[in-house]
């Protein structure tokens, strides 16, 4: 039972201007253990599941829930998803959660409120709400400041709404393509990964939302690309590979929240890894800010894991590994673990320990201060009709991440595509169209207004429960935005087949009209969903990389028709088109690019916008093959004692464009430096075509000899530079010798004397500059506190006359 209110108007906890510590302190010590347990749960309203889950196995915990005045009594940790839970207006939202904080603050004795959290991985996941391009499309754009700006916008809207946490962004290096999350990935290059989600961090922080790292760590490299499946990896890779964005994230970008991951590590629960939690994030890191369950990963650890036998020895495991807060309601973290400290199962230094982490989140976030208000002021008009969630500065952002996301692979002309009775030759470009062609738009996603939403879209993540959840912001469909972009064109479509299933009954129909055309506009690739319910998102892995149902034959049956054609793949991750790939005139790709998805690949197939995008993963040849990055060391690539031949159809960073790009000049100074040092590495990179564009210069190194097995090559810079036609910019990326640094033998990151070589260009596979430095000196450790990124300086140049 609750005890009196206390009087705030002069205790030390209420006070601003002293320390957090000393204000978390004095809190703590006033609080009983009832108090301070309750800071460690979450209650999540309305979530009954209808026909399907949107968290993981949600229908095995719904059971009896205590009312919300029992369940507040002592205070309450954090609400979950007052806004992303079912579609409801905005404004109907804002006064829910208005009325929730009111119940809870006056509930408990502190009059403490609670953190409000949302999901914000392709924007705030609200009814209405702007929908961005998927992660896979921030790392698409190369476009760190970009992502920033989304990020910030984003926690924007969540500040003016009253939420106070993110749970985003998801740092998972994408290591097998079959899992169903890669949609949620940046990339499977850590240092991209890195700067992508610190960019997304500081632009979200900056708005006054607390980001929460997904998944920490090792989630992307479970067995056969199965979600949640154990995860058997080395500790070089999980330190060179899957830990550095992490890291980047937490020192570099500051984030002040962390979420485990499902997964099991050779045998060790995450949630309950207290080598993991404390010893290698807060000791040896130094995180200091709170860590939060993945949706009901504690009991997970009862139910899954089988690692303890009652909730309340789940709750001590996840305690003492260094896990804070139970989401997304109290299933372990209740009445049971007071019930396990009062018997002497869990020390109490545990609960104190997690309660003073909660305590100073919420001193950091202003909950609590005196005068704290649920909603900021401004957030509603009268009513509470004017929190705009999609308003046209977002839909702006979302345009231009959208256009800067799309990835050109291919652009040819086809022997095929040449009048009958004249000879075959290489023929021209198809793209930009011709803005008077007859063309056919042929596809199950060519008139979807979904198929660019990726599965945190609430469109995606509530469809199947809420139907009303897809009446969200306007979005054209991509048949809609070519004949708005094209208004001369001639065009006509044709559904051909449906993403899933076996129906080839509209193959004949979309022949027809590809006869018919000058050109095939294809439109293939995934739904979003969760658990099943889709070809891509979380839980929907897949056996191969297959285009989903019968799309396949779907693409060669129109290739068979004698029509040129162009495939545009909007999709969760790279799938394989080998077999057809050299019959295709051209071929895009769109990583689900948000709602304004449409326009961006309409543009760029006009030619209005010329394409800029580069692969943040590349695209396998073959369907099989998994799992296989670009991160190979030799054996892992083409070699005579396998007849497996893992080369990619397109490279990591690889991207056409409608101008020409040219590097020069390489310069690598000094030749030498300590293990300590840092070399500057300086190019000329030219427009040298007729249209202004983007070239993404990127920056690889390669150790030719090391003590342990080390990629090929590996990123170790980028940036993009907008150029005009016959413009030349200087391009100069200060080196630090700690990005040379790799795992050793001793199990230590160090930095190894010997020559490190370097390669500049567009992608992974075409990289016309070649040089090298050498680092002398003894081995060096290098340790959490190593050098993270390389900046990189643009030095403009005139425009000069086009030559050649």
């Amino acid at each position: 039972m609750s005890q009196p209110a206390v009087s705030q108007d002069t205790v030390v906890w209420r006070d601003p201007s002293r320390p957090a510590a000393e204000r978390v302190g004095d809190l703590l010590g006033r609080m009983t253990l009832e108090e301070k347990v309750a800071q460690l749960t979450s209650s999540w309203l309305g979530h009954e599941p209808r026909d399907s889950n949107v968290a993981p196995m949600q229908g095995d915990f719904r059971g009896p829930e205590a009312p919300l005045a029992e369940l507040i009594s002592d205070g309450l940790g954090q609400l979950t998803r007052v806004f992303g839970t079912r579609p409801v207006p905005p404004a109907e939202a804002v006064r829910t959660l208005a009325e929730l904080q009111a119940q809870i603050v006056a509930a408990s004795r502190f009059g403490i409120p609670a953190v409000a959290h949302e999901e914000c991985l392709t924007g705030f996941a609200a009814w209405t709400a702007t929908v961005f391009p998927t992660p896979l499309a921030w790392g698409a754009s190369f476009d760190l400041g970009l992502v920033h700006q989304m990020a910030e916008a984003i926690g924007a809207s969540m500040r003016a709404a009253g939420i106070h946490q993110g749970l985003a962004p998801v740092l998972d290096v994408t290591r097998d393509l079959r899992w169903g999350r890669v949609e949620e990935t940046i990339g499977e290059d850590p240092y991209l990964v890195g700067s992508v989600g610190t960019a997304y961090v500081k632009g979200l922080q900056s708005a006054g939302i607390q980001a929460t790292l997904k998944h920490f760590a090792g989630y992307s490299a479970s067995r056969a690309g199965r979600n949640m499946a154990p995860v058997a990896v080395g500790p070089r890779e999980f330190a060179d590979v899957l830990l550095v964005p992490f890291e980047m994230a937490l020192r570099l970008g500051g984030a002040r929240s962390v979420m485990p991951s499902y997964t099991d590590v050779d045998g060790v629960p995450v949630s309950a890894d207290r080598s993991l939690l404390t010893g290698l994030l807060r000791d040896e890191l130094g995180f200091d800010g709170v860590v939060v369950s993945d949706y009901y990963a504690i009991a997970f650890l009862q139910t899954q894991h089988a690692v303890a036998a009652t909730p309340a020895q789940a709750a001590a495991l996840a305690l003492e590994a260094g896990l804070d807060v139970e989401l997304p309601t109290a299933a372990c973290y209740g009445p049971a673990l007071v019930n396990a400290v009062r018997e002497g199962q869990v020390p109490c230094e545990l609960i104190d320990r997690a309660a003073a982490r909660v305590l100073r989140q919420k001193c950091e976030l202003g909950l609590l201060d005196p005068g704290w208000k649920a909603i900021p002021d401004g957030a509603d008009g009268p009513g509470g009709t004017a929190l705009d969630l999609d308003p046209p500065g977002q839909r702006e952002l979302a345009r231009r991440l959208a256009e800067e996301s799309i990835v050109l692979l291919a652009n040819r002309g086809l022997p095929g595509a040449v009048p009958p009775g004249e000879a075959p030759g290489p023929g021209l470009p198809v793209l930009p169209l011709r803005p008077d062609a007859s063309i056919a738009v042929i596809g199950p996603l060519a008139d979807d207004p979904l198929a660019f939403f990726g599965c945190y879209s609430m469109a995606r993540h509530l469809g199947d429960r809420y139907p009303q959840a897809a009446e969200g912001p306007a979005a054209a469909t991509a048949l809609a935005a070519l004949r708005a972009e094209l208004p001369d064109a001639v065009i006509s479509h044709a559904y051909g087949c449906g993403v899933r299933g076996e129906d080839r009954s509209g193959f004949a129909h979309a022949v027809v009209h590809a006869q018919e055309a000058d050109v095939v506009v294809a439109v293939l690739g995934d739904e979003a969903g969760l658990y099943g319910r889709g070809t891509s998102g979380e839980g929907c892995d897949v056996a191969d990389l297959r285009l989903p149902g019968v799309q396949d034959d779907l693409l060669r049956v129109l290739v068979s028709a004698g029509t040129p054609v162009v495939l545009v793949l909007v999709t969760g991750r790279p799938y394989a088109i080998g077999h057809v790939a050299d019959r295709l005139a051209a071929v895009a790709q769109a990583f689900f690019p948000g709602e304004e998805g449409g326009g961006a690949i309409a543009g760029v197939l006009s030619g209005r916008v010329v394409p800029s995008g580069r692969l943040p993963a590349e695209m396998p040849a073959s369907p099989g093959g998994q799992p296989s990055t670009y991160l190979r060391p030799r054996l892992a690539g083409r070699h005579p004692g396998s007849s497996v031949d893992p080369t990619p159809l397109f490279a990591f960073g690889h991207g056409l464009s409608y101008t020409s790009f040219e590097y020069a000049d390489l310069n690598v100074g000094p030749e030498e430096i300590a293990t300590d040092g840092t070399v500057e590495i300086t190019c000329t990179v030219r427009n040298t075509g007729s249209r202004a564009g983007a070239e993404v210069v990127q920056l690889y190194l390669s150790d030719p000899v090391a003590q342990v097995v080390r990629p090929v090559r590996w990123l170790a810079g980028f940036v993009r530079v907008p150029l005009e036609p016959g413009q030349a910019r200087q391009v100069t990326f200060r080196l630090h010798a700690d990005r040379t640094a790799f795992c050793g033998r001793s199990g230590l990151r160090v930095v190894e004397p010997g020559e490190i070589r370097v390669a500049i260009g567009g992608a992974s596979d075409r990289l016309p500059l070649q040089g090298s430095f050498t680092i002398r000196g003894p081995e060096r450790p290098a340790g959490p506190g190593r050098i993270l990124d390389t900046p990189v300086r643009i030095d403009d140049g005139s425009v000069r006359p086009r030559t050649g």
